[in-house]
C-alpha cells in the first residue's frame, strides 16, 4: 500500500522573526532543504515536496520577505544573502537538521552557497534550479544590472526593466513559455507573491536583495574553489526558455563538477509549475544515488 505524505505548515520564531515552512517526510531520512526565489515562495514547492518524502525529509522555508514569513523594512532587516542564510542556518539549528541536500534557485542560490561555503561538511549534494553560479548564465539581459551595480545612480536605476509589479511578477511564471505550457501555471501563485510583495515596505526589500545579487555574483570565484575543492554531487535542471538565466550555466556546472547529472526542459524559469513530476522523479533518485556519500 502507497503511503500518503502530507505537507504540514508550521511557522518558527527564528531571531525575532516568525518563518513559515512546509515540512513533510520523517526527519531520520536524508533532509531535503528546498530554497526557492524571486517573486515565490515554498508555495512553488507544493507538488514535489510528497513524492520526495518517500526517500527525504523535506523542509521548505519562505524566506524573510516572501511568501507567509515576516516581512520586517530594509530599517528593521539587513537584506542581503548572507543575512538570509543566517535566518535559514538558525532555523535549521532549531529543527535539529545537521546535513541536507539544498535545491537552490534563483535568490535561493546565493543564500544557499552561503550555507555551503560556511560548512561544506553539511551539504549532502546540490539540486539547482536556474541557479547560477558563474558568468556562463548571466547573458546580454543582464547588461543593464551589471551598469547599475557598477554606478548605482539615478541614471543606471532608470535604465533597470521594470520588473517590481504585478505584470513582472507574472512574467516570471509566464516569460518564454511556448505557447502549449502556457497554461499549466496556476495564476494564484503570482497573484499571491505579488500580494505578498505590497506588504508596506516590502518592494525596497526587494530591489535591497536585487542590488545585493551583486555581492554573489562577486563570489563566483570563491564558489568555483568551493566546487572544486569539495565536489559536491549536482543535479541540475533547467527550463531552456528561462529568459532570466541561461542555459549556458549548465554546461558551466558540468565543467566545474566531476559527478553532476543535468536535465534541460521544454519549461522556463519556473521549472517545476510546467515540469514538476518529472524534476520530482529525478530529485527522488538522486537523493537515492547519494544517500550516505560524503560530499
Amino acid at each position: 500500500m502507497q503511503t500518503i505524505h502530507k505537507i504540514r505548515h508550521r511557522r518558527c520564531d527564528v531571531d525575532g522573526l516568525e518563518v513559515f515552512y512546509r515540512e513533510v517526510g520523517h526527519p531520520s531520512r536524508p533532509t531535503v532543504l528546498l530554497l526557492h526565489g524571486f517573486p515565490n515562495s515554498s508555495h512553488g514547492f507544493r507538488e514535489v515536496m510528497p513524492p520526495l518524502a518517500d526517500v527525504a525529509h523535506v523542509v521548505a522555508p519562505d524566506l524573510p520577505g516572501f511568501g507567509l514569513s515576516s516581512s520586517p523594512t530594509v530599517d528593521e532587516y539587513d537584506y542581503t544573502f548572507e543575512n538570509l542564510s543566517w535566518t535559514i542556518a538558525h532555523l535549521l539549528d532549531r529543527l535539529g537538521i545537521e546535513r541536507f541536500f539544498v535545491y537552490l534557485h534563483d535568490f535561493g542560490a546565493p543564500v544557499g552557497y552561503h550555507l555551503a561555503t560556511r560548512d561544506p561538511a553539511r551539504v549532502r549534494g546540490l539540486i539547482v534550479q536556474s541557479g547560477n553560479a558563474h558568468e556562463d548564465g548571466l547573458g546580454e539581459q543582464w547588461d543593464s544590472a551589471k551598469a547599475y551595480w557598477a554606478d548605482p545612480s539615478d541614471d543606471t536605476r532608470a535604465e533597470l526593466p521594470d520588473w517590481l509589479n504585478f505584470a513582472g511578477t507574472r512574467d516570471q511564471y509566464l516569460a518564454g513559455l511556448p505557447e502549449y505550457l502556457r497554461e499549466l501555471p496556476s495564476p494564484e501563485s503570482w497573484h499571491l507573491d505579488w500580494a505578498r510583495m505590497t506588504r508596506p515596505g516590502n518592494l525596497d526589500a526587494q530591489f535591497a536583495l536585487f542590488t545585493d545579487y551583486a555581492n554573489h555574483v562577486a563570489r563566483f570565484d570563491e564558489l568555483a574553489e568551493y566546487h572544486k575543492a569539495h565536489q559536491p554531487p549536482a543535479l541540475v535542471l533547467w527550463g531552456r526558455h528561462d529568459p532570466y538565466f541561461d542555459v549556458d550555466e549548465v554546461l558551466a556546472y558540468h565543467r566545474a563538477l566531476e559527478r553532476v547529472e543535468a536535465h534541460i526542459y521544454d519549461g522556463a524559469h519556473l521549472l517545476l509549475e510546467t515540469h514538476a513530476a518529472e524534476c520530482a522523479a529525478l530529485m527522488r533518485a538522486f537523493v537515492l544515488d547519494n544517500d550516505g556519500h560524503p560530499a
